[in-house]
């Protein structure tokens, strides 16, 4: 099968498509042909230094993946061959979704979202169970809460909008003016300028703050949180703001896992029209470098896809 790895640590150059074995499924696993694959920030970031999940081994990178299950493993009871799913297996562990076939545990999938292609897909796996498993799983946002999602128009934050909004929330972005129209598309609410307003002093009793940007805008999150109000940190561990308990809040870090009950909701707001992922770039495989150098000018408006033909 073709497969794009990473042939050594550094720049987009260093992703190679090679021919390599198709996988075989075992104990309780599927092997997926891969139509398509999303492409995120972990994946370049892992491209460039493996020590971003103490990797010490070249990998094979990619973790969203939608496509047509070819064979089951032994004991494997949800799926046939035929059934079209989606999915982010082994997170954070190798997947290597940039390639025609995926080997995975069942439960790492569920059923494509029927009103949803494959492109469309293949953008929600990672991205959407960020924002689930913060938004739902971790903060227990309900109807009535005030929740400010940072970088709003981003992979993560597109989705992380449309997640609260569903959820009855009141709904406030920050991102750059142009994409403001977009956000209130989306369901938000207010829409904040950081180019051109402080968020402190135009946001206020906010009981959740989504925040996929870390340092100074984390800290900062703090001040607009009310007491028991909870700050969701995405970057990482050395992300998450001191002083949290001193002003009466929550903050956590949280890495994304495989979640099949998360991509069952996840399908069903897809299929209800409650949930639609951003494609702004679609490139075939073979320009999974190109994917790369787009993505990493930090400009994109919700997904890049690879197509796998």
């Amino acid at each position: 099968m073709r497969a794009v790895v990473v042939s050594q640590w550094g720049g987009p150059e260093v992703l190679t498509e090679v021919e390599t074995a198709r996988p075989e499924p075992g104990l309780n696993e599927i092997l997926v042909r891969v139509h398509a694959a999303g492409v995120n920030p972990v994946d370049w970031k892992t491209r460039a230094s493996g020590a971003l999940i103490g990797w010490g081994e070249v990998p094979m990178v990619g973790w969203d993946v939608s496509g047509t299950v070819e064979a089951v493993g032994p004991g494997v009871t949800l799926y046939r061959p035929g059934d079209e799913v989606y999915g982010m297996p082994h997170f954070p562990r190798q997947a290597g979704g940039y390639a025609e076939y995926v080997v995975a545990p069942a439960r790492h999938f569920a059923r494509k979202p029927a009103s949803l292609d494959h492109v469309q897909a293949a953008a929600l796996p990672l991205a959407a169970l960020t924002a689930w498993q913060a938004l739902v799983d971790g903060a227990d946002v309900r109807p009535g809460d005030r929740v400010l999602v940072h970088a709003a128009a981003g992979g993560v934050g597109h989705l992380a909008v449309q997640i609260a909004k569903a959820r009855g929330a009141y709904v406030i972005g920050t991102a750059s003016a142009a994409k403001h129209g977009l956000l209130r598309g989306l369901g938000a609410d207010e829409v904040v300028d950081y180019r051109s307003q402080d968020f402190t002093e135009v946001v206020a009793d906010v009981d959740v703050v989504l925040d996929a940007l870390g340092g100074e805008v984390a800290r900062r999150s703090l001040e607009v949180l009310k007491p028991g109000g909870r700050l969701v940190s995405l970057p990482g561990p050395d992300d998450v703001p001191a002083g949290a308990a001193e002003r009466g809040v929550h903050a956590a870090w949280t890495l994304v896992e495989p979640d099949r009950k998360g991509l069952e909701e996840i399908a069903a707001l897809a299929d209800r029209g409650l949930l639609k992922p951003l494609v702004e770039t679609v490139l075939p495989l073979e320009q999974a470098a190109k994917a790369h150098e787009i993505g990493e000018q930090g400009r994109t408006t919700g997904k890049i896809v690879l197509t796998v033909a």
